[in-house]
């Protein structure tokens, strides 16, 4: 892929907007990191943060927090996308996902990074045109948008470019 124009207020050059996408969760939060400028897609990074099932939970959380800041002052993304809490049927899970949530969204204001939020169907219309589409199509369009010669694993990743991708259609002002 060639590179992206880089950003100059000066002379009207197009603005590249860096993105980080994120699906939380307590023992997987996947990470996705993409640059957009004039309709174009460059992925940058994407991998999960994985936190040991048997640390106390406290711990777990700030494993989550420290490697995402890492990430941030890394990559320094503008924006943020991730999935809107839904409902689940194992509420304990839900609890952890939510404790991540919450974990990654202070880390996103502590470093002025504007987040937006999307529902599950949002980010499965915006990503292959259709609210009904599965996990694996998600996946492959996904692949597609980014011109990535894989699909790519793990599935928490590939969720969290989802949601820069979803980002970028709905949110980037």
């Amino acid at each position: 892929m060639s590179e992206l124009p880089v950003t100059n207020s000066k002379n009207n050059s197009p603005q590249v907007h860096r993105i980080l996408g994120i699906d939380p969760g307590l023992a997987n939060t996947g990470f996705g990191i993409i640059d957009y400028c004039n309709g174009r897609y460059k992925m940058i990074c994407y991998g999960c943060i994985s936190t040991d099932s048997k640390a106390p939970h406290g711990e777990r959380l700030l494993t989550i927090y420290n490697r995402l800041y890492s990430i941030i002052q890394e990559f320094k993304p503008e924006q943020a996308g991730m999935e809107t809490l839904y409902f689940a049927k194992n509420v304990s899970s839900a609890m952890g996902v939510a404790e991540a949530r919450g974990v990654v969204t202070l880390c996103l204001a502590q470093n002025c990074i504007k987040l937006g939020e999307y529902t599950p169907n949002q980010i499965k219309a915006a990503v292959t045109g259709t609210a009904s589409a599965d996990k694996e199509l998600v996946e492959k369009y996904v692949k597609i948008i980014l011109g990535l010669e894989i699909e790519p694993k793990p599935d928490h990743a590939a969720d969290a470019l989802a949601g820069a991708i979803t980002h970028i259609h709905y949110g980037i002002r």
